[in-house]
């Protein structure tokens, strides 16, 4: 933000992400998202003026390096928005850093975060007491962060010391027998020929998802996303 601008604390613009099909079914979708920031910006009397949603985005990259997280921080620079909202922590965060450094610029811009559900309580930067609140979470969240990672690492050591397969089981394939090797998976084999059979007669990825979920393909339980569509046949 390289120059002050005028800001309502009423104006806000909302930023969502999902980064996984499975994300998208557990009550974290896009849909789910957008809702709750929307009643929360309704319950509060904020005008939202942006939604910038992220679709199969990884929460590893940082807010500006997301194309929907990119476009809600050009919009926030033109824009007189005074807040930004988000329904959790993890959603625009890659880590403590990443959350810190932008809050920091935004409050020096006079912009708050407001976080619709941190913990199970809302909470924004616009007060001191906030702010900590804030910087104590980061950095919590982080240190979870690096415990799981660490579990699951040791975790995953383990198994292949063991000779048992580890990491996600391609879409086609299902285990074998031994535990170890993979083998065709004939009712995923048939829905990924659906999948190329619409891709090749000329929709677009997005139409595809949308094609094969009013076919009656499932993509493993959940519903086909424009991202998981393009994930797999990119393979």
């Amino acid at each position: 933000m390289p120059k002050k601008i005028k800001r309502n604390p009423n104006k806000a613009v909302v930023y969502i992400r999902v980064s996984s099909d499975k994300q998208a079914a557990s009550g974290l979708g896009l849909q789910d998202q957008t809702e709750r920031c929307n009643a929360y910006c309704t319950m509060k009397g904020l005008e939202i003026v942006g939604t910038f949603r992220d679709e199969g985005v990884s929460a590893g990259k940082p807010l500006s390096k997301r194309p929907a997280g990119r476009d809600m921080l050009d919009a926030l620079k033109r824009s007189g928005a005074g807040a930004v909202i988000i329904l959790k922590l993890d959603r625009a965060f890659r880590n403590a850093l990443d959350c810190l450094t932008n809050v920091e610029t935004w409050e020096k811009n006079g912009v708050a975060l407001h976080i619709v559900d941190m913990g199970g309580n809302a909470l924004d930067t616009s007060s001191a007491m906030g702010k900590m609140f804030l910087t104590m979470s980061a950095g919590f969240a982080e240190m979870e962060r690096t415990l799981i990672s660490e579990r699951t690492g040791a975790a995953m050591a383990v198994k292949k010391s063991q000779g048992v397969r580890v990491g996600r089981i391609p879409y086609g394939k299902r285990l074998g027998s031994d535990g170890r090797t993979l083998e065709a998976c004939p009712e995923e084999q048939g829905t990924l020929e659906a999948l190329r059979t619409f891709r090749g007669s000329g929709l677009s990825v997005r139409k595809v998802a949308g094609a094969m979920n009013a076919a009656g393909h499932t993509n493993r339980g959940n519903a086909w996303t424009k991202s998981a569509v393009d994930r797999i046949l990119s393979r």
